[in-house]
């Protein structure tokens, strides 16, 4: 029977345990650019299985937030080397999330101050975060059939540049109600087109991006995160929500990818917001499956050893716990998250939580 603190095989990766840092938005990317704050921040992170590095936009039009780093330029390859190589000193894996908010954004943040793009034209009624503070996200634009498949190579491009800055895996933000949930909900999409309608329609984008990902790193570096349930950012239930992930889960699998990784429930909310069958997922893909949300230490030990998941993702707690890991294994107290520090700002509620002694 499997342990919380038990190695397993995630691709062709051996992890040293199944305690996942999940990624975490902290706006503090200047420039999108990650700096020295960043590689501290990771390196004290290291004793994770695997750390999942926050949201990365894959092109400039994927931005939503202020200060969130990019993937997708030189600069931004070499600043996350610098922190890559900080982590594999440490011993530590990690993998990036490859990220495009659609309509999730701000005018602001796009390039010539356009319209964000999406699966609709239809507004979030949800809120960013700019240089002024939280503020209603722009009125999006439908993409055009033809612009999509420029999306799709973004996410190759973002993939690639993910291996070169050293990143051992990458996972796919399909997940909280951006891009690729804005093509998958039907409450949602309301295009006429190939990419909306049907169900199988409805499935093309996400389907596009992941074989195009895997086609630039591999699948065993590719994972995927997914929230069927969530309504994050204006994202209403699917009308076949069950249905939806099944065959999504079965299409991933016949792809052969690393890992999933699945937020139960509301995203940082309830876990029981709408029913769900989570375990008829999970018998649909037969690579590591990671579970999120909500997560303590007792819930994630029943969870590995009932083999309801291979690994479990935390998130908060790995913020005001940099030794997480060795917290659980010798039942210390944790830390608790000065909430009012997430989002910008310097090395205050972001590197200077101590390990414990």
């Amino acid at each position: 029977m499997p342990n919380l603190f038990d190695t397993f095989r995630l691709g062709q990766l051996q992890l040293p345990n199944r305690v996942v840092m999940a990624p975490l938005t902290r706006s503090r990317a200047k420039n999108q650019v990650p700096g020295d704050l960043a590689v501290e921040y990771y390196r004290q992170r290291a004793s994770a299985g695997l750390i999942v590095a926050e949201g990365s936009q894959v092109c400039p039009e994927g931005q939503g937030y202020l200060d969130t780093p990019g993937i997708h330029t030189d600069e931004h390859v070499a600043a996350w080397r610098r922190v890559t190589d900080a982590v594999h000193q440490q011993g530590g894996h990690m993998a990036i999330q490859l990220w495009h908010v659609g309509r999730i954004s701000h005018v602001d943040f796009q390039p010539g101050g356009v319209a964000p793009v999406s699966s609709t034209a239809k507004p979030s009624n949800s809120k960013t975060y700019n240089a002024t503070g939280f503020v209603e996200t722009s009125a999006p634009r439908a993409l055009c059939s033809e612009e999509i498949p420029g999306v799709v190579a973004a996410f190759a491009h973002g993939a690639r540049c993910a291996i070169e800055a050293g990143f051992d895996a990458v996972e796919i933000h399909g997940a909280n109600g951006y891009l690729i949930e804005q093509f998958l909900r039907d409450t949602i999409n309301d295009r006429t087109d190939a990419y909306g309608g049907s169900m199988e329609n409805r499935l093309r984008f996400a389907l596009e991006v992941v074989q195009a990902v895997v086609g630039a790193v591999g699948a065993h570096r590719t994972g995927i995160r997914l929230s069927p349930v969530t309504p994050s950012n204006g994202a209403g239930a699917d009308s076949q929500v069950q249905m939806l992930h099944n065959t999504l889960v079965e299409r991933l699998a016949a792809l052969d990818l690393a890992f999933i990784h699945v937020i139960e429930g509301q995203t940082g909310g309830p876990r029981d917001v709408q029913p769900f069958d989570y375990a008829a997922m999970r018998g649909r893909f037969q690579g590591a499956w990671i579970l999120n949300n909500g997560y303590t230490a007792d819930m994630a030990r029943e969870a590995i050893e009932s083999g309801r998941a291979d690994a479990i993702a935390f998130g908060k707690p790995f913020i005001s716990n940099p030794d997480l890991v060795r917290r659980f294994k010798q039942g210390l107290p944790l830390q608790s998250v000065d909430m009012s520090l997430l989002y910008g700002g310097d090395a205050r509620g972001y590197t200077d939580y101590p390990a414990s002694p």
